[in-house]
């Protein structure tokens, strides 16, 4: 039985209405979801969704900004935990991100797809690059640089490389699954896998072998070529 209008708003109701508001808009998009879709998704009368919100556009904000609290959400505590290392942080936000992206596997499309037609909202309402520039994960970033542990020294890369190995594959699934004829349960496997080794790609791209594994190569690759040069009789190769 669908719900009638009353003179006091439900919290209940209006609830009910931005889930399946979040959950079409989440599969749908913007542009391909109806009012109807969402009133029907929540169990209500069209009347009764315009009772409780005017308009798609005025849902829609509400739903984007919420999608947009609930992806960052937890974030900002591990950038700015004292306690923890640099390689400690960036395990926890890759943990974070594959474990709330399994329980909302079409957040990335959705999110992507909606900033990319519309980036303003997003950029005045997310102040994630002042956030991440101003956190202590940055200070930890650039004494580590300042100190020669760190090749890259642009953190956007860095930020950007666990961006891309966190959620492309995400996006991707619907192409994988069916190439590889993976199941879903297989494919939450290897997501979960790669909460192991992305930290581990991401450490082995950023942080330089010490000085003594250095030396230790140097040796070797001198000795090889000494070798070489005597087995072969080549003359041209130096060190």
């Amino acid at each position: 039985n669908q719900t009638t209008m009353s003179n006091t708003k439900d919290t209940s109701t209006e609830d009910r209405i931005k889930a399946a508001a979040r959950k079409v808009f989440h599969q749908k998009g913007y542009a391909g979801t109806r009012t109807r879709d969402i009133a029907e998704e929540a169990g209500i009368n069209h009347a009764m969704l315009n009772y409780y919100f005017r308009s798609k556009e005025k849902l829609f904000e509400i739903v984007m900004m919420e999608t947009m609290a609930y992806f960052f959400q937890g974030v900002g505590t591990i950038l700015n935990d004292e306690s923890t290392s640099l390689e400690e942080k960036i395990e926890r936000v890759v943990a974070n991100y594959i474990d709330l992206l399994l329980e909302e596997p079409e957040l990335p499309t959705f999110m992507f797809n909606e900033v990319r037609a519309n980036p303003e909202p997003f950029v005045a309402n997310t102040p994630i690059i002042q956030a991440l520039e101003n956190s202590v994960l940055a200070q930890q970033y650039a004494e580590a640089v300042a100190q020669g542990r760190i090749t890259e020294p642009n953190l956007m890369h860095t930020v950007l490389n666990v961006i891309s190995l966190v959620i492309f594959p995400f996006i991707a699934q619907p192409i994988f699954t069916a190439l590889s004829r993976t199941d879903k349960e297989a494919y939450k496997a290897l997501m979960l896998q790669r909460k192991t080794l992305i930290p581990q790609w991401i450490k082995a791209i950023l942080f330089l072998p010490n000085r003594a594994e250095w030396r230790g190569d140097i040796f070797f690759i001198h000795t090889l070529t000494k070798w070489l040069n005597t087995l072969y009789n080549v003359n041209n190769i130096y060190i």
